[in-house]
């Protein structure tokens, strides 16, 4: 039993080691963790930042309770995530796989999201 626990321990710490190492890989991070409700609605996400405001990279991101975690492309520069309506909310949360929207896109535009600190939303 406890070698059953070690070992479910440890394949968590590899998972989550290879999140964090994917999270140092770009920065700036070309995916966020966002939130989205049943509805496919975006709820705030919670992630602890890096001390240095140069580095925009999130290590760790948690949701509210009832709240989906998953991972989203950030836009590239000069281009714009799709404007928040009940009708991307319903394609977006169709358009999750295996909890991420990478490459998925709505009316042939990246379902991405706009880049930390920007004044786009």
């Amino acid at each position: 039993m406890k070698s059953t626990i070690l070992l479910s321990l440890a394949a968590l710490g590899l998972s989550a080691g290879l999140a964090w190492a994917d999270s140092l890989s770009a920065n700036p991070p070309t995916s966020t963790t966002i939130c989205l409700d049943t509805s496919g609605r975006q709820l705030p996400a919670h992630c602890r930042m890096p001390a240095s405001r140069l580095d925009a990279r999130e290590d760790i991101c948690t949701c509210g309770v009832g709240a989906q975690i998953v991972k989203a492309p950030v836009c590239p520069p000069g281009v714009h995530p799709p404007p928040e309506s009940a009708a991307y909310e319903r394609e977006r949360i169709q358009a999750v796989s295996h909890g991420s929207l990478m490459g998925a896109s709505w009316r042939g535009q990246p379902m991405c999201v706009a880049p930390r600190g920007s004044n786009t939303q």
